[in-house]
């Protein structure tokens, strides 16, 4: 029978697998894991079976719990000399960024054994009809939009690095020419791969033939990983951080990561702020705003978050105390990472799924055979702070995802997240304060303008009155005000299910090429 519900996600074809999967009577978690195989598809450069990420789940009388299956550091290294690990240049087109791929920028993938934990504890139906949507569309193929062939464009080098990487992603009859917006990018391989991998179970790819190739050429090409990181990898299941926020609970990414985390202070130093007393947009509410923001940049800092164990941190980070003292200044004193995607589902039984996935930029290399192109998170700056080869062995990678679930007191359920690198936090942050406190429907608190402000600069999506803004731009080093909504600000992608009506509301954020679709 086919179940009710909503889906938001990144690319029309995403959220179109969800709801096919809803439409066969799948559950929440069963339209997320069709999500997230499409999105290996629809949204290639920013989701692969080849990378990491988190699904919060919850709902239906269920404690939330947090699936953690992002990427591991390699159990050892090789020396540096003997590593392959290049740099290439991405153009945003107002700025360029040195990115790192090649063998040596590859940690162990986590995607693969998470679709199967989630799916073995929480699914509802074969695997094999779960990712028969995301088969489909790779057969077809899929006509590149104009966000998807941006997003290609700004990392082509990458995906021209080399004969397999030029094979899908040229032009056809041109294959030195990266395909473009109207192009139909296909993936005959990893439709096959898919299936198989479904049928067989993870330990294809973690045990099998799979492993076998890729640490094969691991071996021989100048990379880390070995059958041993692969075949130990684990899906951790943790208990989400948990704010209070009177009218509502939050629960978001708990450490190791560090998205959640910052999050969580954010809230923490905005209770009692009274911004629900204010109208979105005035002086107070973006003075207030940034000067969060600017705190919680500093207390990542002050409480060494990005030196210590982010489990070790959030002691500190999180203590009454440290939160106090933060919240102090926010009130009184003056005011002042990228590669990921996103989609949320909520099905008529109260089942919600979060869900944040990401390949960093894509290491350009393919598991042989399978059109599965493994990450290069090794080769990311953001994670790998002391620089790269310094990492420590064997250890789950921090991350700014912050996949996240509100349960309001009169019933409704919201599952959210977004990408956006570091704007991450506060793309979230801003969605849920526009939610709560100034009591926003779905549509309004994602798509209302958004301000960052981080390394000194403040930034200015539109849609504010500059008399509102202007005294705060004097109290800054730097700012920068944009003329568009833009993807630089993340994109949450969000669900409601509300309370006695159980009526559905959702919506995909513009920034991003959002969709949101609702069943029944």
């Amino acid at each position: 029978m086919a179940r009710k519900g909503a889906v938001a996600a990144g690319h029309r074809k995403t959220a179109e697998a969800a709801q096919i999967v809803l439409e066969e009577g799948g559950n929440a978690y069963d339209a997320v894991l069709a999500a997230l195989c499409a999105a290996c598809v629809a949204e290639p450069v920013l989701a692969s079976l080849g990378g990491g990420g988190f699904l919060l789940a919850g709902g239906a009388g269920q404690a939330p719990v947090l699936y953690d299956f992002f990427t591991q550091t390699p159990c050892g290294k090789r020396p540096e000399n003997e590593i392959d690990l290049f740099p290439i240049l991405a153009d945003f087109g107002t700025t360029q960024q040195e990115f790192h791929i090649g063998m040596g920028a590859i940690a162990t993938p986590g995607v693969v054994k998470g679709i199967f934990a989630v799916h073995r504890d929480l699914g509802s139906m074969p695997l094999q009809k779960i990712v028969e949507p995301a088969v489909k569309i790779a057969k077809e193929g899929v006509k590149l939009n104009r966000l998807q062939a941006y997003i290609l464009d700004v990392v082509g080098k990458i995906y021209v690095s080399n004969d397999i990487c030029r094979s899908y992603y040229t032009r056809d009859g041109t294959p030195d020419t990266l395909a473009t917006e109207g192009d139909v990018l296909r993936f005959p391989e990893f439709a096959d791969a898919l299936e198989i991998i479904a049928i067989e179970g993870a330990d294809l790819f973690y045990r099998g033939e799979m492993a076998q190739a890729m640490t094969a050429d691991s071996a021989l090409g100048g990379g880390n990983l070995t059958m041993d990181d692969l075949a130990h990898y684990s899906v951790e299941r943790r208990k989400p951080l948990a704010i209070d926020m009177g009218r509502a609970k939050v629960f978001t990414n708990p450490p190791p990561s560090s998205g959640g985390l910052l999050i969580a202070f954010a809230l923490e130093l905005l209770k009692g702020a009274g911004l629900g007393g204010e109208t979105f947009g005035s002086a107070r509410h973006l003075d207030v705003l940034a000067h969060v923001m600017a705190q919680t940049n500093k207390a990542r800092v002050d409480s060494e978050l990005h030196e210590r164990e982010a489990e070790e941190a959030a002691e500190t980070l999180l203590h009454p105390g440290f939160i106090e003292a933060y919240r102090n200044e926010v009130l009184d004193g003056p005011a002042v990472n990228r590669g990921t995607t996103h989609m949320s589902v909520i099905d008529a039984e109260g089942n919600a799924a979060s869900l944040t996935v990401s390949n960093g930029e894509g290491s350009a290399y393919f598991v042989p055979g399978t059109g599965i192109m493994l990450n290069n998170m090794l080769g990311e700056e953001d994670i790998n702070p002391h620089g790269f080869n310094q990492w420590p062995v064997g250890k789950r990678m921090c991350s700014m995802m912050a996949p996240s679930l509100v349960f309001e007191t009169g019933g409704t359920v919201t599952a959210l997240g977004s990408g956006g690198s570091n704007r991450i936090r506060t793309a979230i942050l801003q969605a849920l304060i526009n939610h709560l406190e100034f009591g926003m429907g779905l549509e309004d608190a994602v798509c209302c303008p958004r301000i960052h402000f981080e390394g000194g600069v403040l930034n200015v999506e539109p849609g504010f009155r500059p008399e509102n803004y202007e005294n705060l731009l004097a109290t800054v080093p730097e700012y920068k005000l944009w003329d568009d909504i833009n993807l630089f600000f993340g994109g949450v992608h969000a669900v409601a299910r509300g309370g006695r009506g159980h009526t559905f509301s959702g919506v995909g954020d513009p920034r991003r090429g959002g969709v949101a679709l609702i069943n029944g």
